[in-house]
């Protein structure tokens, strides 16, 4: 004997908006972003339909709003997911335990971040033990512009990329967040001639940190390792003597990539 199947008011809406919301998934994943207008023309639906969509994965963290292109992204919580599914086969395989001996070392939080758009993906973090620390960010998706590992990156970029990239307005995350182009192009000029970016309460005003790139075998900036400390401990004279053991820790990683 066949059971039969129990259908429920609005039953085939339900699933047609879970369908749609697995679609909008895939897009993001295949294209690394969309506009709403992009998302309903693709999937065949109207812009309310889509944007109510999105704001719904963007509520359950499923997707987020890039802040400075307003483009539609990946979120949280996918990106988790992907890097619990993708394991020891990233990046995160060959820097972790070089980040856990820096952390270590110093005593404070170590984090690995790669640039995605006009921001900066913290992919992984070791946490220092200290009592008054900075908490790993793991997943978080900030404006490039305003930390320390998104700004070591968008310096190796080429001029006309770099403007291409950061040609909207950019936001000011805190008062101390440089977010004029000019004046950015001349502080990436400075980080490329020492080799390191600090962020001084650029994305939040408890915290002060400092970034390296780490290179893979052709030269090429792949990511960045930070050192994030509490503003209570972020003298830049101090932050500065974590220069030398963060080259150490990024050359080691990127013999291993």
């Amino acid at each position: 004997m066949r059971a039969k199947l129990l259908r429920f008011p609005g039953m085939r809406e339900t699933l047609s908006s879970v369908v749609n919301a697995v679609r909008l998934v895939q897009l993001l994943a295949e294209r690394g972003h969309l506009r709403v207008t992009e998302a309903s023309k693709a999937l065949g639906i109207s812009t309310s339909t889509s944007h109510r969509l999105l704001t719904t994965l963007v509520d359950e963290g499923f997707v987020e709003r890039d802040r400075v292109t307003k483009d539609y992204r990946l979120g949280r919580v996918l990106v988790e997911i992907g890097l619990a599914a993708l394991g020891d086969l990233d990046i995160r395989r060959s820097a972790h335990h070089h980040m856990a001996r820096l952390a270590a070392r110093l005593d404070e939080t170590v984090h690995l971040l790669v640039l995605q758009g006009a921001g900066a993906r913290f992919i992984d973090g070791v946490e220092s033990q200290q009592l008054v620390r900075v908490t790993i960010r793991t997943g978080t998706l900030l404006p490039a512009h305003a930390t320390s590992g998104g700004k070591v990156l968008l310096a190796e970029m080429p001029r006309k990329e770099l403007e291409r990239l950061l040609s909207v307005d950019l936001p000011a995350v805190t008062d101390q967040t440089i977010h004029a182009l000019p004046d950015l192009v001349e502080e990436f000029e400075e980080i490329r001639r020492l080799g390191y970016a600090l962020n001084r309460g650029e994305s939040d005003q408890a915290l002060r940190a400092i970034a390296v790139p780490i290179r893979d075998g052709a030269g090429r900036a792949v990511a960045s390792l930070a050192i994030s400390v509490p503003t209570a401990r972020g003298k830049i004279s101090r932050l500065r003597g974590f220069v030398e053991p963060l080259q150490q820790t990024a050359a080691a990683i990127s013999k291993d990539l």
